[in-house]
């Protein structure tokens, strides 16, 4: 086996896109074509890097949108992690989430990157907390939307932002019973779900039902028909067969029930 290399050629980040604060982590994904594999690589750190804001303003509207998504989902993953009771980390986290829901929704009803840049002076500064570590802090995270979106992709060639937004809401509501207190506080503070007179996972289902729904009105697929990719049982079943199954996931899911959460996203 060849060893991972120890040292890089200096790098610079210029960033175009909101995503996920790479530019802030010695973290990187590729995929390797011919195995349609896509993982992780780690150990690429820039040494500087530029946070204009004024540079995304060329972006397509769908591209901003799924990269800002990107952004929520690494949030999302980060929070559903364990401890799942409350912690200062997680209440951090829910802020963000909230700012990034708040200018998503600028953005979409202006339809330009200039509203969202007019009201919030800093939208940087979530978008580089989403995974710069800050969120991870104390916490086991979870990364099972990632892991299986990275593996579509790899089969699919399809963008990664709007994978993620065809399958949070399926997984979760697979993951939700698993622990619906933890799903219950973010859908409350997160989707102003009124939890007066519910049961957790009641609430916890509202919540993602209120994610669904800003999906949607985000612009961004709620299916993979709608994405236009392909999704036929050959295709989802390797998906689910080379899919990484995260340890901090709400449950330890297997093969056959990432296969079904594929199939509802159809």
């Amino acid at each position: 086996q060849g060893k991972m290399p120890s040292s890089f050629i200096p790098m610079g980040c210029i960033v175009t896109l909101s995503g996920t604060g790479a530019e802030q982590n010695n973290g990187a994904v590729i995929t390797n074509e011919e195995t349609h594999v896509k993982g992780a690589f780690v150990g690429v750190l820039p040494s500087w890097a530029a946070l204009d804001p004024a540079l995304t303003l060329t972006v397509p509207h769908a591209q901003f949108m799924s990269g800002a998504f990107d952004t929520l989902s690494h949030c999302m993953e980060s929070y559903f992690g364990s401890p799942r009771g409350r912690n200062v980390t997680d209440d951090i986290n829910l802020a963000i989430q909230k700012n990034v829901i708040r200018n998503m929704r600028v953005v979409a009803e202006d339809d330009q990157q200039e509203a969202w840049l007019a009201k919030d002076p800093l939208p940087r500064f979530a978008q580089f907390l989403a995974e710069n570590g800050v969120l991870k802090i104390g916490k086991a995270t979870d990364f099972q939307a990632h892991m299986i979106q990275h593996q579509y992709g790899a089969y699919t060639h399809t963008n990664h932002g709007m994978g993620l937004a065809v399958i949070h809401p399926a997984l979760y509501r697979h993951l939700a019973p698993e622990a619906p207190e933890q799903f219950a506080r973010w859908a409350s503070e997160v989707w102003g779900v009124d939890a007066a007179g519910k049961g957790d996972l009641a609430v916890a289902l509202e919540g993602i039902d209120c994610l669904q729904a800003f999906i949607g009105e985000m612009g961004l697929p709620t299916s993979f028909a709608e994405m236009g990719s392909d999704a036929s049982d050959e295709t989802l079943r390797k998906v689910a067969d080379t899919c990484v199954l995260t340890g901090g996931c709400a449950k330890r899911l297997e093969r056959d029930e990432v296969f079904r959460i594929l199939v509802e996203c159809r």
